[in-house]
């Protein structure tokens, strides 16, 4: 395998485990854990709360043990994390046990995947760049998938939530050795000339790009520039819509009845196994940026996470409803990871990890935001207006890019050339 084989091989493992149990594993198995752990709504919240608060500080961590070690040093460190947290769940016994080991799992997503985008940007050739990263950030759909999978067996009692955390532990020891074998060490202080980019094996290198001017890149790598704030805005209104979606999407289907045929407990399942599956179409996302653009993707992801929502709060009962509802939302969320990770690094050349760190915590601040909006006025309104108000948003940011089409004004940075 080339380097840069290597490097995607790493990244898609990464965000699998990491972003797959390590991100929503509490929530999909929240059923056991209540029956276990006799968690009220409230224990469960800040159990919950805890895994996303380590979440930020596995992000902020990574920003700074991939500029002063390697972006090795900050995968590996959560994949220890992703292995120390599932083992700690697997043999929790009360609610501080189990607290710390989703905090701890949780931390691991903060840590593994912002580091790949400049390791990505010092291996791989700008033109394969976009593929490789939107292969990366599409880890998570496998790796959610593949939990809900498991939480149908536990829930049909094939075996108890144990052993799927067992499993999960498992995942994490082989995380290790691809992050050890695909990330090289050291730091990323790149020569002007001489090593090439790999393209993948697809026959394409370059030399890597010269190092910018100290002035030059102070300025390229600054945070609050003008041209930086619509992938924050952009990341802001994803995370709120996308949050309320895995907050709500299942309590709204159990409340209204459920699915005909199906157990209440499975409604979640159901839906993560969609959001899931569907969600292997973010592999596309480099191929289809390239052919239609930027603005055009960005228009097409914030109509399908807005169809999501309207379809859950008109429709929770129907299977075709809920299941496109799913599908819709888990190809949108594998796009737009997909596109904020590469467009990070035309942003900051050089400073990727910076940018798509700042970039993932404006989503962060989003996912706070927007579930605890949407709980005022769900119950003030009820769940189905929250559903189709919180749609709003994404309406909006699908708006304002089908204006920049129209206008064809290229605020947004284009894709390298082939």
């Amino acid at each position: 395998m080339t380097r840069a084989m290597r490097l995607t091989a790493a990244g898609f493992v990464a965000t699998a485990v990491t972003f797959g149990p390590g991100r929503m594993g509490f929530g999909l198995f929240l059923p056991a854990f209540r029956e276990d752990f006799a968690l009220t709504t409230a224990t469960a919240g800040l159990i919950a709360s805890g895994g996303f608060l380590a979440f930020l500080v596995g992000l902020l961590a990574s920003a700074g043990m991939a500029r002063h070690y390697s972006a090795r040093a900050s995968v590996v460190t959560g994949a220890i994390c992703a292995l120390v947290g599932f083992v700690i769940v697997a043999a929790a016994f009360t609610p501080m046990h189990l607290a710390i080991g989703i905090a701890l799992a949780g931390s691991s997503a903060g840590l593994c995947w912002a580091p790949f985008n400049d390791a990505a940007e010092r291996i791989i050739a700008p033109e394969a760049r976009p593929t490789a990263l939107s292969v990366i950030s599409t880890g998570t759909t496998f790796g959610v998938a593949g939990a809900a999978v498991l939480a149908f067996l536990v829930i049909e009692g094939v075996f108890d939530w144990r052993g799927a955390w067992i499993g999960f532990a498992v995942s994490s020891v082989a995380l290790t050795g691809f992050a050890v074998t695909g990330l090289p060490p050291g730091g990323w202080a790149a020569p002007a000339r001489g090593p090439l980019h790999d393209s993948g094996g697809a026959g394409i290198s370059a030399p890597i790009e010269p190092a910018p001017e100290p002035a030059h890149a102070a300025s390229e790598s600054h945070l609050l520039r003008r041209e930086v704030m619509p992938l924050y805005a952009t990341a802001l209104c994803f995370g709120m819509t996308n949050a309320v979606f895995l907050s709500f999407a299942a309590d709204r289907v159990v409340a209204a009845g459920g699915l005909p045929g199906l157990a209440d407990s499975v409604a979640s399942v159901v839906i993560f196994l969609g959001y899931g599956v569907f969600g292997v179409l973010g592999l596309l996302t480099g191929r289809l940026e390239a052919r239609i653009g930027l603005a055009a993707l960005f228009c097409l992801i914030f109509s399908s996470g807005a169809l999501s929502l309207v379809l859950i709060g008109i429709a929770p009962t129907s299977w075709s409803a809920v299941i496109a509802a799913s599908g819709l939302h888990g190809m949108a969320i594998m796009m737009v990871s997909a596109v904020f990770s590469f467009w990070s690094v035309r942003l900051f050349p050089g400073r990727s990890t910076l940018g798509f760190t700042a970039a993932l915590l404006s989503v962060a601040a989003g996912s706070v935001i927007g579930p605890a909006l949407a709980g005022l006025l769900a119950a003030a309104q009820g769940p189905g207006v929250m559903f189709l108000v919180a749609a709003l948003p994404s309406l909006t940011a699908a708006a304002w890019f089908a204006v920049l089409l129209l206008r064809e004004r290229p605020r947004l940075p284009p894709a390298p050339p082939a």
